[in-house]
């Protein structure tokens, strides 16, 4: 006989686990890596989508604390990661276009890209004093954490939630998909994974749709990350290429990098149809016709 009901998984458990698992990879090495920086971010994601989905049902204040806190660990970690990142999509390009790169070999800003740095052994002042400030956030905002009550969180409540960060990414695809910025595309990737690190809760109710659905969302995301990385690119090289000076081997370039986008977007756009369909239904994806919870 089927249960009357089905329960969610518990969230503040895998929430703390977010925190303490950042707090020990950080102190992995004397300077984070760019898989603990990765992994960091990813946690502080992770962590600020569980943080959306359960605010309704917590005090304002302590949530928007953390939210900020979390976001602010994020930032300050992601211009150590966004060098590698450019240096390792602009050797891709150089490795499938070396003609190309060869009248390019006087340009400074791509040889500054290119250009990897010694390994460190010992941080300079300033990235000491930013790992002093997202080790103290970190222990903070675990601790704040610990004392919250999450003992009575109504699931229909959280399932609301989870239909809000669902219709607001179906909003977002359905712009994107008639006009395609770059800025508009970055806001779906976000909160498609808003979405997709709040679903992970939701998995008992349906394992295998919504492993399949996360299995899409992750697909889908991924291709959206390498759009925004080339995006990024473009913008770290900074090429004039509407003005009279400008060389061939530039314009080609940048041609060369929208011919990638333009890839990325043909996969991006069937899986995300299957998902934000118009007119489609959250719990009629997730494959159910009513939800006991």
């Amino acid at each position: 006989m089927e249960p009357a009901y089905i329960k969610l998984k518990e969230i503040k458990p895998v929430l703390s686990d977010y925190i303490k698992e950042s707090q020990l990879i950080l102190k992995q090495d004397i300077v984070p890596c760019e898989r603990v920086i990765h992994d960091i971010r990813v946690y502080m994601k992770k962590s600020r989508a569980v943080l959306k989905l359960i605010a309704p049902q917590l005090d304002k204040e302590y949530v928007t604390t953390d939210i900020v806190s979390l976001r602010e660990i994020g930032r300050k970690m992601c211009s150590w990661r966004e060098t590698s990142v450019l240096r390792k999509n602009l050797r891709e390009l150089k490795k499938e276009f070396p003609d190309l790169f060869s009248q390019l070999a006087d340009d400074d800003k791509i040889n500054a890209i290119l250009k990897k740095t010694e390994s460190v052994v010992e941080p300079a002042e300033s990235v000491k004093n930013e790992l002093d400030q997202i080790n103290s956030l970190l222990r903070k905002t675990g601790y704040r954490i610990r004392f919250q009550s999450m003992n009575k969180l109504d699931p229909k409540l959280l399932l609301s939630e989870l239909e809000l960060t669902y219709e607001k990414a179906a909003r977002i695809y359905l712009a994107c998909r008639n006009n395609p910025k770059p800025e508009k595309i970055h806001e779906l990737r976000k909160c498609a994974k808003d979405f997709l690190y709040q679903l992970y809760f939701f998995r008992p109710l349906n394992p295998s749709a919504v492993k399949s659905l996360t299995k899409k969302l992750e697909n889908m995301i991924q291709n959206l990350g390498r759009f925004n990385d080339h995006t990024q690119l473009m913008k770290a090289l900074d090429f004039d290429y509407s003005g009279k000076n400008r060389l061939p081997a530039r314009v080609e370039l940048v041609i060369r990098i929208h011919e990638k986008q333009d890839r990325y977007l043909a996969k991006i756009w069937p899986v995300a149809f299957k998902i934000f369909c118009p007119g489609q239904k959250l719990i009629t994806l997730m494959g159910f016709k009513m939800i006991l919870i």
